[in-house]
């Protein structure tokens, strides 16, 4: 009996080492991010028949378990790559309205300014000063197109550069979950129990993931995790990885895309709307929602005002009794072929009716017999038998060679028109202020300059220069209000659920010192039981 109660006490000495261990583990642990706290399962050992009746044994320590809530961390997860989304968007488009919106350095004061001195040419059409002013304010408003545009290219290279940057921590975070599976496979197979710490850190760094992408972790009844991003693409199966990389664009080399290579080694470019949720998501619907929009918008003013200032002008005499030449350049469309065509056809685009021009990119492909013209804003679709055909504006042909089946265009109409926009005219006497009946220094065409700042030449025929700026202004505004409001949304949301999740799985330091001296009690308890054993055995001993 003695040497049952001497096990009995080294049973229950055990479990409050143990118990005191794992609770000074959480305490260690009590701010490592992603660390749940941990707790010791154990149970009464099977009871020993001594005729009289069941008598206990002591104690057993089945396992050591994290606690930790699956549905509780998939909702930390979902608000964590929602708010790192929002956030990536909002500090991006923050940039844009800065901008566009400033009352100083936005377009609205130059285009004030230059059209207010062709105002005041008009009282004076033979002046030379007036003349040299309208010119003067001319510059101006080309560099200030010019530098909202650079402005609006930088932030471009900087999503690029940030679209790197994501994909290369994808790549870190996957590799080292893959590592991960393999580990926590490896140790539950040798101990049959669960190495905690090391699910710990898989599930850190699948929070750490959806700070970059959303992402759908499926697991197995091995116990490895299965990470699928974008439309299903699987970035982690078990222990292998899918890489992603960032690389340029097949129709455009301004632009970095994100790819993947395919099981037959193809490299497969993933869309910017394929990839959702995080930094990467954000980055990459921010540059194809509002900075394309943005681009193209400005790059419409820019064109849509040199084409009607230049038809205008050139209806009219300088002071020299010469018919106008052009007034300002603009930038022309751009056309991608894609990488992948097979064809060796050159695709052609030219703006042909500036007050059509929309403010989107098109997508042009031959399925063999067939051209479809996709309008990219909108999706909407116009299939043609043949090419040329003129649409929203500008016309489309095809030059040299053959398309092949298959081939695809994207077609950029206005992006470069800001980034081109120049003064073209430098003398002063070349300003054809009069009109042909009324003698060189009359003012008739002038007035006709003067008024394209309030008529409707845009958007056919719907708006003015400025209305079309205004336009802009208030979609970019009012997204980036939308941005801000549902950013600070999200993260009540994500900082509700962080706490719903700490509340179970965290380190309560006060609830640990509590069980800190329990486990002190029950050890002092099972030292002194086990010393009275040992006395009991000694007497016995002594007997004999």
């Amino acid at each position: 009996m003695a040497s049952s109660i001497l096990s009995i006490g080294q049973s229950a000495l055990t479990a409050a080492q143990v118990g005191a261990a794992t609770t000074g583990h959480n305490i260690a642990n009590a701010s490592t991010p992603g660390y749940s706290r941990q707790v010791v399962v154990q149970g009464a050992a099977i009871a020993q028949n001594f005729g009289f009746g069941f008598l206990g044994q002591g104690t057993v320590i089945s396992t050591v378990k994290r606690v930790y809530n699956d549905f509780l961390a998939n909702q930390v997860q979902g608000a964590q790559t929602s708010k790192s989304a929002l956030d990536s968007y909002y500090a991006q488009i923050k940039q844009v309205d800065n901008m566009l919106a400033d009352p100083e350095a936005g377009l609205s004061p130059a285009l004030q300014a230059f059209f207010g001195s062709v105002q005041t040419l008009t009282t004076d059409a033979a002046s030379i000063p007036a003349r040299q002013t309208v010119l003067s304010n001319a510059q101006a408003l080309a560099a200030r197109i010019q530098g909202m545009a650079s402005r609006l290219t930088e932030i471009d290279r900087g999503i690029n550069s940030q679209v790197t940057g994501s994909v290369e921590a994808i790549n870190t975070y996957a590799e080292q979950i893959a590592q991960l599976n393999d580990a926590i496979g490896k140790a539950t197979r040798a101990t049959g129990q669960p190495p905690n710490d090391l699910l710990d850190q898989r599930d850190q760094l699948v929070l750490e993931l959806n700070k970059e992408i959303k992402t759908t972790v499926v697991k197995q009844g091995d116990g490895d995790y299965n990470v699928f991003i974008g439309n299903g693409q699987p970035l982690v199966v078990g222990t292998r990885t899918s890489r992603l990389f960032a690389t340029i664009s097949p129709t455009d080399p301004q632009k970095i895309d994100v790819a993947y290579k395919a099981s037959n080694g193809d490299t497969v470019y993933v869309g910017d709307k394929s990839f959702v949720g995080g930094v990467l998501g954000g980055a990459l619907k921010f540059r194809s929602e509002s900075l394309v929009t943005a681009q193209n918008a400005l790059g419409r003013i820019a064109i849509g005002l040199a084409d009607s200032f230049n038809a205008q002008h050139q209806a009219g005499f300088d002071l020299n009794g010469a018919a106008g030449g052009a007034f300002f350049s603009a930038g022309v469309p751009v056309v991608g072929p894609n990488i992948a065509n097979t064809g060796t056809a050159t695709l052609a685009a030219t703006v042909v009716n500036a007050g059509a021009l929309t403010t989107s990119n098109y997508n042009l492909q031959y399925d063999g017999t067939n051209y479809t013209l996709t309008r990219l804003a909108d999706n909407s679709s116009t299939t043609f038998a043949s090419l040329p055909q003129t649409v929203d504006g500008i016309a489309i042909s095809l030059t040299g060679g053959a398309v092949a089946a298959g081939d695809t265009f994207l077609i950029r109409p206005t992006a470069m028109g800001a980034s081109g926009f120049a003064v073209i005219l430098s003398d002063p006497a070349g300003i054809a202020a009069a009109d042909a009946p009324g003698g060189v220094g009359n003012n008739a065409n002038a007035l006709a300059l003067a008024a394209l700042q309030t008529a409707n030449t845009l958007a056919n025929g719907t708006t003015t220069f400025q209305g079309a700026y205004g336009q802009l202004v208030s979609a970019v505004g009012n997204k980036t209000r939308e941005l801000e409001v549902t950013s600070k949304a999200a993260g009540n949301l994500l900082q509700q659920a962080t706490t719903a999740h700490q509340t179970e799985s965290g380190v309560n330091l006060d609830e640990e010192a509590t069980n800190l001296l329990r486990y002190q009690q029950a050890y002092q308890a099972a030292a002194k039981m086990m010393q009275i054993a040992k006395e009991m055995f000694d007497l016995l001993a002594s007997l004999g």
